[in-house]
């Protein structure tokens, strides 16, 4: 089968929309399937395709981290992908690159499947002044819908995609496919133990500190915030249990700032950005991940970090209620007291009790591959190709 898959950014980019594609293509080449990215290059003025992927010139839009917005109309761009002949167009973004992806599925004839990754009522504060969020809100679920409306399937990570597709007004039966991880990268079989301990020193962590990660883009959606409020109220010096926030993103100041005025400075950690290649050994040297965030889908990097053996503490969020498991791959809080109780209970937990919890927590994410992203994800493909003729390979 011919794939061509569309997505606002793409490598060297890194956010959990790239991941998946990224993901999504190694899966299906594995399988013998030829595949062709779409993506938006702000660093480029001409189009051209490398490594399989089509870098499509477009403008820098420094709000959103300097990724680049493409033109939603390009002839050469048409003929680039006519001459590719795709069996199917996936498209992951809404913008100009989604929009060129919709528009392609309707010249050229071809099967079109939408995912939805955000949850963008959550983001429209980046967008829309406060007074003005339930206009955004209105014109956001009407796009939703314009997009979903003339896809021939829709799919998303988690049960949250179906509920904002209902919300917009979508009624299309929604496949859930769970996102994917980079099992080897983050296996700690990998990580080499000198950089473990190398990530210690760098940032003066004392051996005997238990310590928790939170992995993302530190935007107010990501509920940091909360995350700080709870560990002020719960969490003592004497816990010796120290929080590691990973990220950069509009909020990081505040977020430090919030931490000083909650006098919690010493217990919280802000690395700031850092590479997705250099992340494993950020996981492998810590002992939890954990969360507060209501609007993620299927959380890439809580995968990573369950990948790497990290039983994962997750603030109850009824739509993602499945992905975490009690006692089997984490744990659920509802409040800062049960944080602080799961906290200090694994901390105790002895080496064997410990070993046997991380197991299960490798175990349950071995189902979450490039090649399981990529078979989920064709069960999509056939069913909608099989309707216009037989898949070629």
């Amino acid at each position: 089968m011919r794939v061509a898959l569309f997505t606002e950014t793409y490598l060297p980019y890194i956010n959990g929309v790239v991941t998946h594609v990224k993901i999504l293509k190694e899966g299906l080449e594995e399988l013998g399937h030829q595949v062709l990215v779409v993506t938006a290059d702000p660093h480029t003025r001409k189009h051209f395709v490398k490594d399989n992927v089509l870098h499509c010139p477009a403008h820098e839009f420094k709000r959103f981290y300097g990724y680049g917005v493409a033109s939603p109309v390009s002839y050469r761009r048409l003929k680039i992908i006519e001459q590719f002949n795709p069996d199917i167009i996936h498209i992951h973004n809404e913008f100009g690159i989604g929009l060129f992806g919709i528009s392609c599925a309707k010249i050229l004839k071809k099967p079109l499947v939408y995912t939805l990754h955000t949850m963008y009522d959550d983001y429209l504060y980046y967008v829309a002044p406060q007074r003005l969020i339930n206009v955004a809100k209105k014109v956001t679920h009407d796009y939703t819908r314009f997009l979903a409306n003339r896809a021939t399937a829709l799919t998303g990570p988690s049960k949250k995609c179906q509920e904002y597709f209902r919300n917009a007004g979508v009624y299309k039966d929604v496949n859930v496919i769970p996102n994917a991880v980079e099992l080897e990268s983050f296996s700690p079989h990998n990580i080499d133990p000198a950089h473990k301990k190398a990530f210690r020193e760098k940032y003066n962590l004392d051996d005997d500190l238990m310590l928790a990660c939170f992995v993302g883009r530190l935007g107010r959606e990501k509920s940091v915030d909360v995350l700080l409020d709870y560990w002020s109220k719960t969490i003592t010096p004497e816990d010796r249990i120290h929080l590691i926030i990973i990220g950069d993103g509009p909020s990081k100041q505040e977020l430090e700032q919030q931490a000083k005025e909650l006098g919690i400075a010493d217990m919280v950690t802000f690395t700031g950005k850092v590479l997705h290649d250099d992340l494993p050994p950020y996981y492998a040297s810590c002992d939890i991940y954990i969360t507060a965030s209501l609007s993620d889908t299927n959380s890439i990097s809580m995968l990573e970090g369950m990948a790497t053996g990290l039983p994962v503490l997750q603030r109850f969020d009824e739509l993602n209620a499945d992905q975490v498991r009690n006692g089997v791959n984490g744990y659920v809080f509802n409040n800062p007291q049960e944080m602080a109780l799961k906290l200090r209970e694994i901390k105790q937990m002895s080496p064997e009790e410990l070993k046997i919890l991380k197991n299960s927590v490798i175990a349950s994410v071995k189902k979450s591959g490039a090649v399981d992203l990529a078979n989920y994800t064709l069960t999509v493909y056939t069913k909608i190709y099989g309707k216009t003729g037989s898949a070629s390979r």
